[in-house]
Formats: structure tokens, sequence, C-alpha cells
């Protein structure tokens, strides 16, 4: 795709053709991408049109770069989803609840979904999985897994940081998305 500047993205009529061509090329795979993690399509298309919002903001930029605008919307569309959790975790509320409890045992999806998130932890070295059980599927704070692990809250997150990556990198790869 060809750079744009802020000369292009400046008259109304083109923001409004690149949001309409952000829209119909990317806002069906992020909303299944956030339906996904949230098991609650109303939560979902509304973390998906603050992602369009964030992204018409950011047009410029956006396609001014050489890396990927899906990239780019899933990224944000899943820090909002992490903010959202966080902060229904903070109030002790559970997001999707009603969903989550309906999911059937013979979904194969969630079942495959399991399976490769399984196996894609355990290519992890032990102290970032480690990490990652406590802060995402024990829901721990930094600080607490810190304690827990007996590892300054700086290690927890550089483990963190560095696991995620390496989760990243590894799903994208074998999404065939090339990786920098």
């Amino acid at each position: 795709m060809n750079t744009i500047t802020s000369a292009d993205v400046s008259t109304p009529a083109r923001q409004r053709d690149l949001l309409h061509t952000l829209i119909s090329d990317h806002a069906k795979a992020v909303l299944a991408y956030v339906e996904r993690l949230l098991n609650d399509r109303h939560a979902a298309e509304d973390i998906v049109q603050e992602t369009l919002i964030r992204a018409w903001h950011h047009l410029e930029r956006l396609y001014g770069t050489e890396g990927s605008v899906r990239g780019w919307l899933l990224t944000v569309a899943r820090n909002l989803v992490v903010d959202r959790l966080r902060s229904a975790a903070h109030r002790h509320e559970t997001v999707g609840a009603e969903e989550r409890d309906a999911v059937r045992p013979d979904d194969a999806d969630a079942v495959l979904v399991r399976a490769e998130v399984t196996a894609l932890l355990r290519q992890l070295p032990h102290e970032h999985r480690e990490v990652l059980l406590h802060t995402y599927l024990r829901d721990k704070t930094v600080q607490e897994t810190a304690r827990i692990l007996g590892i300054p809250a700086g290690t927890v997150k550089s483990r963190q940081y560095y696991a995620l990556n390496s989760l990243r990198a590894k799903v994208m790869t074998e999404a065939g998305v090339a990786v920098r």
C-alpha cells in the first residue's frame, strides 16, 4: 500500500473513504477475534467500535507505516479487552459470564483452542510459563506473582513481556504472517 501523508487524510471525504476501507477490510476479523476473547458479542462490538475510532484518529500513522494495519487493529483491540477485563476484575465482576456458562462440552473449536494454547505454553521456558500462569490464569498481580515466585517485580514484568512476545511470534508465524 502507498504511504499516506497528512495531506491524504486532511479532507473529510478522504478520511471517510479510508475509514470505510478500514471497516470493510478488517472489522469482521477484528470482531471475530474480540468475540473469541470475551465470549460476549455486545461487548465485542463495543471494543471493535472503540478500536475503529482510535484507528480513525490515527489514520496517517496507521497507513503511513510499513506495519500491518490489521496487526495494529488487533493489538489495539486486545489492549482494550485487557483493560476491560482488568477493570471488571477490579470491580469484582465477570465479563460475559452468561456466555461462558453456556459453552457446550462438544464445542470442538474451544477444545482445539485450549489444546493449541497448551502446546504453545509448553514451548516457553519454565520461568516464562510460570509467570503467565500466575498473572493470566490465576489472575495475580505482578507484585503477588513476584512474592509467590520469590523474584523482583521487574523480573516478573520482563518475563511476561518476553513470554508474550514469543507467543505472539509463534502464533503469527503459524498464521503465515511475517514477523518483524
